[in-house]
């Protein structure tokens, strides 16, 4: 069976068995059944049901053997880095990164996440004429329309989207494009696909830079102080972190954290590499 599109998930019902697991217990746990392939990634995405004890999800599965070289990554740490920022964004407790393990699966080791399906009504991006944003929203950039036209490029003004630029600072992702934003149903908003992360040379490449430049807020200034804390030696974030990601990548990012801190505005694109992901959305 295969699947050019996203199939919804099932939720974990609430009323589940006592002591039914959930969440990554679930993801690390149950027994995966491949249901299809999502054909227009670069990589192997398989999609999946998991189940353990009388509960089951939907979740992706990127199996290892199934990605691509890249000229700027070690081969095979894909899966890693996508669990590495995970394990950063719930240190933020922002839950940003859906629960994602790294398990063996049907074609070996690999990086199961569960599925989030998106509120196709929310609005996060927006193409308008003119060189100004309306209220609510902050420009990217220009971007060619076809027929000699271009648009401004812009994003929402949102918390939600704030907070996803902090994290994507922090775990230097190369790759943010807009299809990679979830708004679920219930409000809270995800981001996925943080394979081509944790780079320690500067890779950030973002459809939100529209805080490029502008003061961290108090809220990020403090989860940056609390992350600076947790990826000193020995911490459980740090030791975690380094069995996913090399020496000199963990000792990026906690120069990134505290350069951020230290300058107490969101970076701007540093001029050295396209600062927008190709394709955008």
């Amino acid at each position: 069976m295969s699947a050019t599109e996203r199939i919804p998930a099932r939720s974990v019902r609430a009323e589940s068995p006592a002591g039914a697991p959930a969440g990554v217990d679930l993801l690390a746990r149950g027994e995966l059944t491949v249901r299809g392939q999502i054909r227009d990634a670069s990589n192997a995405v398989l999609l999946c049901d998991v189940a353990l004890a009388g509960v089951s999800a939907a979740c992706v599965y990127k199996p290892v053997a199934g990605e691509q070289p890249l000229w700027d990554f070690p081969d095979g740490t894909l899966a890693q880095r996508e669990v590495a920022a995970y394990e950063v964004s719930e240190a933020t407790g922002w839950g940003l990164v859906p629960p994602t393990v790294l398990r063996e699966g049907p074609y070996g080791q690999g990086m199961v996440q569960l599925w989030i399906e998106a509120d196709a009504g929310a609005a996060l991006l927006d193409l308008v004429d003119g060189e100004e944003p309306g209220e609510g929203w902050k420009a990217i950039g220009l971007a060619d329309v076809g027929e000699g036209r271009t648009a401004l490029l812009v994003h929402a003004d949102d918390e939600r989207l704030r907070r996803l630029a902090v994290l994507d600072a922090v775990i230097n992702n190369g790759d943010r494009k807009g299809g990679h934003l979830l708004p679920a149903g219930d409000g809270r908003l995800y981001g996925i696909d943080h394979g081509v992360t944790f780079n320690a040379d500067d890779k950030l490449r973002t459809l939100l830079w529209g805080w490029a430049g502008e003061p961290l807020t108090a809220e990020a200034l403090a989860v940056l102080a609390d992350l600076e804390a947790s990826l000193r030696d020995g911490r459980p974030l740090a030791t975690r972190l380094a069995e996913l990601v090399t020496a000199a990548e963990l000792d990026a990012v906690r120069a990134r954290v505290a350069g951020m801190r230290a300058s107490g505005r969101h970076p701007v694109p540093s001029g050295q590499w396209p600062p927008i992901p190709w394709p955008p959305v």
